[in-house]
């Protein structure tokens, strides 16, 4: 089973190197499709040499920022493999979790994974409390309109297969492609599950976090998704 991992990168030219060998070091057949959104650091020369230098890296530069869910559209869309896991470019994820997120998908018991921080992951660092009672609310209100029982929504790992990919259709340009996927999962009426994985969360000053604009973009798109009709189903 091939692993098609996505990820996003917008200015992140302190960490891409080091996440890209994690990547790199998993025992999987993959392929790692690195979205360059527009960075204006020094990222797209680092993955220039990745690239150069690991025929698992292809690259896909935007001229201009799209936001995560456009850079997630354009990963998706290039996917080769048989199933999809979104990996951020900064060091909070660790792909050394690939195996028990797939594990669920390959045994044929479900056909999305989440992992959740929230379920006692190993050398789980202490989650900032407004940032956690946020993320509780916004997916204990997704979970009320999807009927779903998750307990975090707005992980970025999130794996499925490719065709479920290609069927998303992604409108969302925000941090709203969380609720929106979540939504289309459901109304696609998937098998979710949830399997608890490792998180070391960066402090607010070393990386971009959801504000209270960006919850209220979040909590409107749970409400859109929820009852309007999406492209490819």
């Amino acid at each position: 089973m091939k692993l098609s991992v996505v990820m996003p990168a917008y200015n992140e030219e302190r960490t891409l190197e080091a996440i890209v060998a994690l990547v790199l070091a998993t025992p999987f057949e993959k392929e790692l499709l690195i979205v360059d959104d527009g960075s204006v650091d020094e990222t797209r020369a680092i993955i220039r040499r990745l690239e150069a230098a690991h025929p698992e890296v292809r690259a896909i530069y935007h001229e201009k920022n799209l936001g995560k869910g456009g850079a997630l559209a354009t990963g998706f869309r290039a996917a080769t493999g048989d199933v999809v896991v979104i990996q951020d470019a900064d060091l909070e994820y660790d792909p050394a979790d690939y195996g028990r997120l797939m594990e669920p998908i390959e045994a044929g018991r479900a056909d999305v994974v989440y992992g959740s921080r929230f379920l006692g992951g190993e050398g789980e660092r202490v989650h900032f409390f407004w940032h956690t009672l946020g993320n509780r609310l916004l997916t204990g209100f997704s979970n009320a309109c999807t009927g779903l029982k998750l307990t975090d929504m707005e992980t970025c790992y999130k794996v499925f297969r490719v065709d479920v990919a290609r069927k998303l259709d992604i409108q969302s340009r925000t941090f709203a492609v969380e609720p929106e996927m979540t939504a289309k999962f459901a109304r696609l009426k998937l098998r979710v599950t949830e399997v608890p994985i490792r998180y070391k969360n960066r402090d607010y000053h070393e990386g971009k976090k959801i504000g209270i604009k960006d919850a209220f973009i979040a909590a409107w798109t749970i409400v859109r998704w929820r009852f309007s009709g999406f492209g490819r189903s």
